[in-house]
């Protein structure tokens, strides 16, 4: 028969594993449904393409090693670090022309301008040319996010400040930019 040390052990284990239980599952409960591509360092998210239930998951043939992902039809970029880990990923407003799906790199960049549309952006991050038109990624100094204008030729690809100033950090000269469906 146990001692009553081994019974007391015993019960503050259970009693220790309950309580952990309780609060896993209240932090699972409260976190972002995708946090696990926001820089966690856990393995690659991958998904096939269009499906819509891991919207944020990296898109299933978006190229290898470090790069930025842009997926037109779901208005998203992943930052894509070593190991095809994703760093960050955001939705973006497109302008309105879009680039043709397949690699770029990045090409130049600005720290701050007016935009085609006239307002002041800043983390101007290019890298190709439609149309005549210059295709980057930019944020908006007011934080705006308009719809494309489809009477005007934009090649602006809108993020947030917060996001564009991560873009600016990670997409120097030279950096892969993978544009997917």
């Amino acid at each position: 028969m146990p001692s009553n040390s081994s019974t007391f052990v015993a019960g503050l284990t259970a009693a220790a594993l309950a309580t952990v239980g309780f609060l896993a599952f209240q932090a699972s409960a409260s976190a972002p449904a995708d946090l696990d591509v926001r820089g966690s360092g856990g393995a690659p998210a991958k998904k096939a393409p269009g499906d819509r239930r891991t919207p944020a998951a990296l898109p299933a043939d978006s190229g290898t090693g470090r790069r930025v992902v842009y997926s037109l039809d779901a208005d998203r970029v992943w930052l894509v670090g070593p190991n095809d880990v994703v760093t960050r990923t955001f939705k973006v407003a497109p302008g309105s022309v879009d680039p043709r799906p397949g690699s770029y790199v990045v090409t130049s960049r600005s720290g701050a301008v007016t935009g085609t549309d006239g307002t002041p952006v800043e983390h101007v991050v290019r890298f190709t040319t439609v149309q005549d038109t210059t295709i980057g990624f930019s944020a908006a100094l007011d934080g705006s996010m308009p719809e494309p204008d489809p009477t005007m030729k934009t090649g602006g690809i809108r993020e947030t400040v917060a996001d564009g100033a991560a873009m600016w950090t990670f997409a120097t000269i030279g950096r892969g930019v993978v544009v997917v469906p």
